[in-house]
């Protein structure tokens, strides 16, 4: 973090929040260090001082691994053992590389919850049209005069040398992740002694500029669309949402509507949004816990923390190996810690309290954000008495045929009432998932859901 915080000094860049003037990210000079002592994203290219990180090298070859029928990838290090496990018998002494929800697991599951740590793999590679479009961003892309926003932004990442709280949020917003996703999938909310049923989905996101019919598009404000078909159990079964993001969601609110299959009528859906419910979350879950954190970011005040070494997951190949059912993974409490895999990676550290006035039922975020992919890896959620409530992770991973690094599964953890929501297995699913997909926008159109929850 030293060095780190030496080249932004030495570019006379401090760590706060823009104001309304909205100047530029960074300057030319410091920009050009992006592809050299910086990667091209903008992470730390040289590893730490004792080795456990190694230094950033380009990544994973494209034709590293296998990729199977239904688009499940090869597991390049299946062979590999892990360094050493941390249970509740020994978690204090990593402390200072654990989060505050990670430390509340052992305590809450003290027989059953540990973290196998494997060597760091810097896996990250991304196409080259995205680094280029990074280096431009780095002095083009602004924050909107409210600070919510972003302008003049069209592709990779919008600050990959970030000056504040907004800035780093707007990184795991906007992140890189191919052209969008087409997929079937199943969320479980288990009981506390693991009953559950798996809700079965098709899950649709398209990347707006990536649209197929994208120079046609009216509105460029708009960043993506994402469309949810449930499919089972028959309670949920041809149920369709979609919702409709933009780069200044202040100004420019989401827009959502849904289709009930029971009542054959379309409306809008002004819930899916921040605090609102989790269609299938089980009371587990927030519209905006989806992907750790998505939506409109004005109820929080954002803040950069610094950096941290820490365990996250990190290349979790195991957990979406296609001989496994979805028994051997969902177990009481957590995920099956023998197919999850954590690695020592830098993150950016980052706290979002709640702002004077405004609502949420989580009063306090404390992010942690993958300095490679600036996805958000942990969360830890706190309640309105300051509380630890939950805990987010994502299981990311490269997929390395596409150049693409993504969250394909997500857990979110609540240690009051030993309950957790699960998203994105497709272990059992006979469909390919199919990544970089592509469509057109009338895919997303309000008319297209009534056609979409039949299908």
């Amino acid at each position: 973090m030293k060095n780190y915080m030496h080249l932004l000094q030495g570019a006379g860049v401090a760590l706060m929040l823009l104001n309304a003037s909205a100047m530029a990210a960074v300057s030319p000079d410091a920009a050009a260090r992006l592809g050299k002592e910086l990667t091209p994203m903008g992470a730390e290219r040289a590893g730490n001082a004792d080795g456990t990180i190694p230094e950033w090298t380009g990544g994973l070859p494209t034709n590293i691994g296998g990729v199977d029928e239904r688009g499940f990838r090869e597991n390049i290090f299946k062979d590999e053992k892990p360094l050493f496990t941390i249970d509740a018998s020994n978690y204090a002494q990593y402390k200072d590389k654990l989060s505050v929800g990670q430390q509340a697991m052992f305590n809450r599951y003290p027989q059953t919850f540990k973290m196998n740590v494997y060597p760091t793999h810097r896996t990250l590679a991304l196409t080259d049209d995205i680094y280029a479009e990074t280096k431009k961003n780095a002095t083009a892309t602004q924050l909107t005069a409210d600070g919510f926003g972003i302008q003049n932004y069209f592709r990779g990442v919008a600050f990959p040398i970030p000056q504040s709280g907004a800035e780093l949020i707007w990184n795991h917003l906007a992140r890189p992740m191919g052209s969008g996703y087409r997929r079937q999938t199943i969320t479980a909310v288990p009981e506390a002694n693991g009953r559950y049923t798996p809700n079965a989905m098709l899950q649709e996101l398209q990347i707006a500029s990536y649209l197929t019919d994208y120079g046609k598009l009216e509105n460029k404000n708009l960043s993506g669309f994402y469309k949810l078909r449930n499919i089972s159990p028959a309670i949920y079964a041809g149920n369709v949402f979609v919702t409709h993001d933009s780069f200044n969601p202040v100004a420019a609110p989401r827009s959502a509507w849904s289709y009930n299959a029971g009542q054959r009528r379309v409306r809008r859906a002004p819930q899916i949004a921040y605090d609102g419910p989790s269609s299938t979350g089980g009371s587990q879950h927030t519209a905006d816990n989806f992907t750790m954190f998505n939506g409109a970011i004005d109820r929080y005040d954002w803040k950069i923390v610094g950096k941290r070494e820490m365990y996250i997951p990190y290349n979790n190949y195991a957990l979406e190996d296609p001989k496994l059912k979805y028994d051997d993974i969902v177990k009481p409490g957590h995920l099956n810690p023998e197919y999850v895999r954590y690695e020592r990676h830098r993150v950016w550290v980052l706290e979002a309290t709640l702002r004077e006035g405004q609502r949420h039922m989580y009063a306090k975020r404390e992010i942690y954000i993958d300095e490679d992919s600036w996805a958000i890896s942990l969360v830890d959620h706190y309640d309105s008495r300051g509380n630890f409530w939950r805990l987010s992770e994502a299981y990311l991973t490269q997929l390395y045929d596409i150049k693409v690094m993504a969250m394909p599964i997500e857990s979110c953890y609540d240690v009051v009432n030993g309950r957790y929501f699960t998203a994105g297995l497709r272990n059992e699913e006979s469909t390919k998932a199919e990544y970089n997909w592509t469509a057109a926008f009338s895919e997303f159109s309000p008319n297209s859901l009534r056609t979409s929850g039949v299908r």
